[in-house]
């Protein structure tokens, strides 16, 4: 559970700036993306599967330098 106290004279928009930074960067808003729909299991590892392909292949591009 996330939470956001107030920092002195911090304005309402100001908060809601950090609350949204903050669930960015713990992978909130991709999880209620990736969960706003039903994704058939095949589809997911196919994702999956895409995604660990583009992995691999950063670290060698990447580790080589």
């Amino acid at each position: 559970m996330l939470k956001i106290r107030s920092r002195g004279n911090e304005s309402v928009e100001q908060m809601l700036k950090r609350f949204k930074k903050l669930c960015e960067k713990e992978g909130l808003t991709k999880e209620v993306k990736r969960n706003s729909y039903y994704e058939k299991p095949s589809e997911r590892k196919r994702r999956q599967l895409r995604k660990s392909v583009r992995q691999t292949m950063r670290k060698q591009q990447f580790g080589s330098r």
